[in-house]
């Protein structure tokens, strides 16, 4: 019942991939922008503080996720025993 889907290697290789082309692509349109040094390095730094940011809120959205998925096993765990106690109460009256 913990059934866990996974990515193929295609799939993988292809986020890796799209990841690597996009940012190349940003630092190179950085790179080439009409604008001097300092603004440059302030898009740079927007640039890889919207990665970071983009990075720690799908693994805490995730985190948030999985720590749902456990919340609600044991509640549902905690539901069973309480309906099977339930249950042999019935059948012994």
């Amino acid at each position: 019942m913990n059934h866990t889907p996974q990515h193929s290697a295609a799939w993988v290789a292809f986020t890796y991939i799209s990841f690597a082309a996009s940012a190349f692509m940003i630092g190179i349109g950085i790179w080439l922008l009409p604008l001097n040094l300092s603004i440059k390095g302030y898009f740079t730094m927007g640039f890889l503080m919207l990665v970071q940011s983009c990075i720690t809120m799908t693994k805490t959205m995730r985190d948030k996720h999985e720590s749902d998925r456990l919340v609600n096993r044991i509640e549902d765990a905690k539901a069973e025993r309480l309906l099977m106690e339930v249950e042999r109460g019935a059948r012994a009256a």
